[in-house]
């Protein structure tokens, strides 16, 4: 008997689980809070794009001009470095060994030289001594001829000694060139941003994907900002700009246009948003800032608005800061 209720009792309470499940599924999931409110725009209508902050001499990709061995790195993150310092080290022992022979080299081809002034200095004076004779029957033409062209292959011989002499001087220099370029220095006043390179790396010279070192004079910060093509013709170098701290509006400061690039190019920040276009061209117009107002670092993003005037139709348009300039 109690398997005749069993089995029709298991069946409603699963479908009563079932219902349950589908009903509860479907219910809306609550709109998760913003950790931070997007900035809003001062002015009335107004271009907005990705700002991203670098310093005034841009961010120098530090590189090596020969392939080898990294033996020493001489700075750390966050060390002010004047231009011409020493920043790591390559290794040399090959090039310091072949600076050792070019000098042996240099040696010889002067030991030569000398060689080549005494030999020709004996050949002045026998030859004066034979142009000295007047009677020309103490002395055969031909002994005369001799000492004539042994006169000539002396000077030929120390002229032949001084070019190996500059030839072995011109090496030893080529060599020393190479051993400076074993030192990477510091091309300008900067300041450590990065280093991705250890002793006992490999350090590749050329174009790398990731610098071996950045440098970054911060004296002064810029905020290179990326305004659409389509807006270009809105963007007016006098006008107002300002520039928000993403993740936190309550810190902006005004802005100062330092320069613009006139060569719109291929967008590289991109944000991800779901409106911005893969084929996107930008213009970039880099501003100054008072960067005590910010607590701002190298490669931080900034929502930055740049007042503009109405379009011809007189309709004003907003423009999403998150999507580079794109109308929305």
């Amino acid at each position: 008997m109690q398997i005749k209720y069993t089995l029709p009792i298991l069946a409603a309470a699963g479908f009563l689980f079932a219902s349950y499940t589908v009903v509860s599924s479907n219910q809306p999931m609550p709109v998760a809070q913003a950790v931070a409110e997007p900035a809003s725009a001062p002015f009335k209508t107004f271009i907005a794009g990705s700002g991203i902050i670098e310093a005034k001499s841009q961010n120098i990709a530090v590189g090596t001009p020969l392939s080898r061995i990294v033996t020493s790195v001489a700075v750390k993150v966050g060390d002010k470095v004047k231009a011409g310092a020493p920043l790591f080290y390559l290794d040399d022992r090959d090039t310091v060994a072949e600076l050792m022979i070019k000098r042996a080299d240099l040696a010889k081809a002067q030991a030569d030289v000398s060689i080549a002034k005494a030999s020709l200095s004996d050949s002045k004076s026998l030859n004066g001594l034979a142009e000295a004779v007047t009677d020309r029957r103490a002395i055969s033409a031909e002994e005369l001829l001799k000492r004539r062209n042994a006169l000539a292959i002396a000077k030929a011989r120390l002229d032949s000694a001084l070019a190996f002499v500059q030839q072995a001087e011109a090496n030893l220099a080529n060599t020393q060139t190479t051993l400076d370029r074993l030192i990477i220095r510091a091309p300008v006043d900067s300041v450590v941003l990065q280093i991705n390179v250890r002793p006992g790396e490999f350090a590749q010279a050329g174009a790398l994907n990731t610098a071996l070192l950045v440098l970054g004079n911060l004296d002064q910060l810029h905020v290179r900002v990326d305004i659409d093509e389509n807006d270009a013709w809105r963007f007016d170098r006098r006008s107002k700009a300002v520039a928000y701290l993403r993740g936190n509006r309550n810190f902006k400061a005004d802005l100062e246009l330092a320069y613009v690039e006139p060569y719109v190019i291929p967008k590289k920040s991109l944000t991800g948003d779901s409106t911005e276009r893969v084929d996107m061209r930008v213009l970039q117009a880099l501003y100054s800032f008072n960067r005590d107002q910010l607590p701002v670092y190298v490669g931080q993003q900034m929502d930055v608005f740049i007042e503009a005037q109405d379009d011809s139709s007189g309709e004003t348009q907003q423009i999403r800061p998150d999507a580079g300039g794109s109308s929305s």
